[in-house]
């Protein structure tokens, strides 16, 4: 609305500069060096205008031509970014479908036409890739990696190039440079973590965890797990070593942690050791709420030193009444009952699970028929039948079966 009110304002007082132009009566006399011009102010005014308009058109041809050079330039360096930039698009739908002699081939016109183009870089070393072309691709990552705009990509590039090679050492030492370019690139702090973890080095995974939990890669819920997961981990390696430490590590594992049955397990070991029964026994109980275990029954069972076999089994029966009909805990009331001599209450507590049993509950039965009537026939048909029984549950990892909890798999870290 203003520009339109401006517009009719100009066009207002042109016209009005116009009829006063016209207006005027008289002559104007321009006189130089004997030229003497004679005519009247508005053909005067025309002809300024006649010249002033004459000038601008002249100029704006010679500018033109001026610049012509660099628009030629200009239309120049335009073409030969579209071809490039034709070619990367082709060469990465190439990748896309597996054509490695393609993506070859539109990665070289890309080279010659766009060879700033950071996505050139990634297309040559994508294409070396799929060619199978090792050091190719790796030339292409480090050439990334020595840019500001591609840092991150071209490490992680050659990242996944160590990983290939089985070079761990290299991989970790890439994660670790990217790590200290951008903090919250989730791919370089696992694997900084995972190479922390398998080397023992707690504290560090402990401040990798910090820094995961402070960027925003994990949410508290999970801080909270994992930290109480590298904790438990510290106590278990340092329990001999640094008992300060490992009770220290434990008891904050088990804050963050209640149900993790190895920091249950431990902290109450040590509760015990202070004579704070109670507060073991209760440790014990909220793991056990979460998952019966029969780690997490033996430390219930032993959490006061001195009670006779009867006492455990009283203790675990008070245990295993938490979780009603669940086979660990029938499993460690049979334990217990066998070491007391109560070998009815052992049989009674198995009973529910003869019919299919799995192995820990043949070995008992075949450990109640030796211990109670010495009959090794009975005895060696239940150990048969252990062979072919369903498997116990067990700490397991990427295919990996242990013996005992691990803080990490020992497969993939």
């Amino acid at each position: 609305m203003i520009r339109i009110i401006l517009f009719l304002l100009l066009i207002a007082v042109a016209a009005a500069g116009a009829a006063w132009v016209a207006d005027q009566t008289g002559d104007v006399v321009l006189s130089w060096d004997g030229w003497r011009v004679v005519t009247t102010l508005p053909v005067l005014v025309l002809c300024i205008g006649i010249v002033v308009v004459a000038a601008i058109v002249a100029w704006a041809i010679l500018r033109a031509i001026w610049k012509m050079p660099d628009g030629i330039r200009r239309a120049r360096r335009e073409r030969r970014r579209a071809r490039g930039r034709h070619a990367i698009t082709q060469g990465l739908l190439a990748i896309g479908h597996g054509d490695s002699s393609a993506a070859r081939a539109h990665a070289e016109v890309a080279g010659r036409h766009a060879a700033n183009d950071p996505l050139t870089l990634l297309l040559h070393a994508q294409s070396a890739q799929l060619d199978g072309d090792r050091a190719g691709a790796q030339r292409a990552f480090r050439a990334m990696a020595e840019r500001e705009d591609t840092r991150l990509l071209g490490l992680r590039g050659l990242f996944i190039e160590a990983q290939r090679a089985d070079d761990p050492v290299s991989a970790v030492m890439i994660a670790e440079e990217a790590l200290k370019v951008a903090p919250s690139s989730s791919w370089a702090s696992h694997a900084v973590l995972g190479f922390c973890c398998a080397k023992g080095d707690w504290a560090g995974a402990l401040s990798i965890l910090d820094n995961n939990q402070s960027s925003g890669l994990i949410d508290k819920a999970t801080y909270r797990r994992q930290r109480g997961v590298l904790l438990t981990a510290r106590a278990l390696e340092f329990e001999t070593a640094d008992r300060d430490l490992s009770r220290n590590s434990v008891m904050e594992a088990v804050k963050l942690a209640p149900t993790l049955i190895p920091a249950a397990v431990l902290a109450s070991k040590f509760e015990a050791e202070a004579h704070q029964v109670r507060r073991a026994m209760r440790l014990v109980e909220t793991a056990w709420l979460a998952q019966p275990h029969p780690d997490l029954a033996d430390a219930y069972a032993h959490v006061r030193l001195g009670d006779s076999a009867r006492q455990r089994l009283v203790r675990v029966e008070t245990l295993a009444a938490r979780t009603p009909g669940h086979i660990e805990g029938a499993l460690a009331i049979a334990r217990a009952a066998i070491d007391a001599s109560e070998f009815a209450r052992a049989r009674a507590a198995l009973e529910p699970f003869i019919a299919a049993p799995t192995q820990r509950v043949a070995l008992l039965m075949a450990e109640i028929e030796r211990t109670e009537h010495g009959d090794s026939g009975r005895a060696r048909a239940w150990t048969l039948r252990a062979v072919r029984a369903l498997h116990d549950p067990v700490w397991t990892a990427d295919g990996y079966v242990s013996d005992r909890w691990r803080p990490v798999s020992p497969v993939t870290g």
